[in-house]
This record gives C-alpha cells, sequence and structure tokens, in this order.
C-alpha cells in the first residue's frame, strides 16, 4: 500500500530524473528507462502518475515554467517596487542558478526545438512568450507611452531569450549569463534614458 502524501514527491522525484536525463542524453535518448534509473524508482510508476514519457515530459516543462514564475514572484511579492525596479527584477528572474543549470539548459533547447512539432509544447511556449510580454509590457506602461511601451516590451524579451540561448551555447556559461543579465538591465536603462 503506498504511503500518504507520497504521490507529490515521486512526482518530483521524476521530473527532477526527467531534468538530469535530458541533461546527460538528450530529449530524444532520453526514456522510461532512463528517467526511472536515475529516480530509483519502477518504470511503471511513470505511466501511473503521467501517463507515459510524453506526459512527463510536458510536466517537467511545466515544471521549467513554474521555477520561472516562482523566481518573480518571491523577488517581488513582498516588496513596493518602481516600475524600473521590477523590469530588472523580470530580467533576473530569467537568469537565476536554477534556469542557468545544465539540466535546465539542455531541457529547455530541446523543448523550443519539439515545441516546433508538438502541439501541446507549442502552446506552453506560446504561454511562457506572452507571460514574459506581459510582464514587461506592465511595467514599461509606466514609464513609456504605449508603442513605446510595447516596442520596449519586444525588444526586451527578445534581448533576455537570445542572450539566455548565447549564453546556453557558450563554452563559458557561467560567466556568459552573468554578463548577459548585466546587459538586458542597461538596455532597460538606456530605453528609459
Amino acid at each position: 500500500m503506498p504511503k500518504v502524501g507520497m504521490k507529490p514527491v515521486r512526482k518530483q522525484q521524476l521530473i527532477d530524473a526527467t531534468l538530469e536525463s535530458i541533461g546527460e542524453y538528450g530529449l530524444q535518448s532520453t526514456t522510461i528507462v532512463t528517467i526511472s534509473r536515475i529516480a530509483g524508482l519502477s518504470s511503471g510508476i511513470i505511466s501511473h502518475y503521467f501517463g507515459g514519457k510524453q506526459g512527463l515530459i510536458e510536466a517537467t516543462i511545466m515544471h521549467l515554467l513554474e521555477q520561472l514564475k516562482l523566481a518573480l514572484l518571491e523577488r517581488i511579492s513582498s516588496q513596493q517596487l518602481s516600475a524600473t525596479e521590477r523590469l530588472k527584477i523580470i530580467i533576473e528572474a530569467n537568469f537565476t542558478p536554477f534556469q542557468r543549470s545544465t539540466p535546465a539548459i539542455k531541457t529547455w533547447l530541446s523543448f523550443w526545438t519539439e515545441s516546433m512539432h508538438d502541439s501541446k509544447l507549442k502552446r506552453l511556449q506560446h504561454i511562457n512568450s506572452k507571460r514574459l510580454y506581459s510582464n514587461l509590457l506592465f511595467s514599461f506602461r509606466q514609464l513609456l507611452d504605449e508603442n513605446a511601451a510595447k516596442k520596449a516590451a519586444k525588444q526586451t524579451a527578445a534581448m533576455i531569450d537570445g542572450f539566455w540561448l548565447r549564453c546556453a551555447l557558450s563554452p563559458k556559461p557561467d560567466e556568459e549569463f552573468k554578463q548577459a543579465e548585466q546587459l538586458c538591465k542597461s538596455f532597460i536603462d538606456a530605453q528609459l534614458n
């Protein structure tokens, strides 16, 4: 008989193992067997909780998106922030140590590739893009006229994604990520001056 309260623990173990498996083997070579071996759980539990590998991949992507959202909420929830401070916190949330970790990097890169071919993943990517743009636009609207705010939000979102991608593919990502975060913040300052 399963222990009460183990379902969320097991699900998180499988999501963590999926991140690790994708980091080690890539999305295409990640299998139910590699995930269950890393998690130290039976392969049948994946089907039980997620309906199979695809359901677990989707849950893992949703976990990445949730971590991104939580990183932002943790930074803004207990403070009265100016619009400029909020913009910079949005940037920080996209460059957290978790989002720059090797398993997260490889999972994000695989996700973006697969989202071009999988309608469910494409929907998640659309949500992610809209969320980033919406958060940026909310703050820019407090500082710029409507057209300038829309333009600045699109440019900043592109810079965050572009710098993140360049850093992820860099031979020295740690150094590059730190510099990229600062360059994105400098871009905001330039937009507002």
